[in-house]
């Protein structure tokens, strides 16, 4: 089983907190990412690492979280190694590139940056249930429905895109399995070769998530899923550690900013 995307039941205190604590909490660390310098770093993984802690998971699952970006964050980095501009290192002569010391770091530092986005996600995910998900973002763009922003129903939609991506990395697999048993191969042979084995998952995945999606369209309307306002069975409200947790997440953000400015 893929963790990615997928809610894990525990009794941990992150899984304890209000939803909306967490969503504001994991926005607010991807700005931080996003805006990171490199003394920043050491900081920002502490604090990643502590939040894993907190959700129950081990390094080992924290990887396995990556895995599914793994190939994309190999092509991050190869991007930014080869076509940075700097001190070089190694010549790939013929071919008009070369590895630079600014590459290497600017290579590294984007990859820490997409993998921490991944892991803030896995966290919030694998700690709220999708209907705690649904309600959390509804009531942060609650306010925005005064100027028409369909709340609910964009609430909803994330909820879904968050669900069924555990789904499809399990159809995935279950393609690619199914293809190596009939011959395919993935790991051998020219990179044209791997290339062409690899695209030819991409039409039956299409094609699954496709009707994946026709069938829960059918379900949500035969259980009557209308636009409009709704109630929920527990509604929301900030207790006194939900409340601490926010402030230590705005102190974090406040210490993050201070460096900054200090360093800048």
């Amino acid at each position: 089983m893929i963790p990615l995307g997928q809610y894990l039941p525990s009794d941990t205190s992150l899984h304890r907190l209000d939803p909306r604590v967490k969503i504001l909490s994991v926005v607010a660390l991807s700005l931080l990412i996003f805006g990171a310098t490199t003394g920043e770093i050491v900081l920002i993984s502490a604090f990643l690492f502590a939040a894993i802690r907190s959700a129950g998971m081990t390094p080992a699952v924290a990887l396995r979280s990556l895995k599914p970006v793994a190939v994309f964050m190999a092509m991050i980095f190869s991007v930014h190694l080869l076509f940075t501009e700097g001190e070089p290192l190694v010549s790939l002569a013929p071919l008009p590139m070369r590895i630079t010391r600014e590459g290497i770091l600017r290579g590294l530092f984007v990859t820490w940056q997409f993998a921490g986005l991944v892991l803030a996600a896995a966290v919030l995910t694998r700690t709220t249930s999708p209907s705690d998900l649904v309600g959390g973002i509804e009531r942060l763009l609650r306010p925005f429905s005064r100027v028409g922003v369909p709340s609910q129903d964009i609430a909803v939609m994330i909820a879904m895109a968050l669900r069924f991506m555990p789904m499809l990395m399990e159809e995935y697999d279950r393609l690619r399995t199914a293809q190596m048993a009939r011959g395919a191969d993935f790991t051998t042979g020219s990179l044209l070769l791997r290339g062409r084995a690899i695209a030819a998952l991409a039409v039956p995945l299409l094609l699954s998530s496709f009707r994946r999606a026709d069938e829960l369209a059918v379900a949500m309307e035969a259980r009557g899923y209308r636009r409009g306002p709704r109630t929920t069975l527990r509604e929301l409200r900030f207790s006194g550690t939900d409340l601490r947790a926010f402030a230590a997440m705005a102190l974090f953000v406040l210490v993050n900013v201070a460096w900054k400015a200090t360093m800048g």
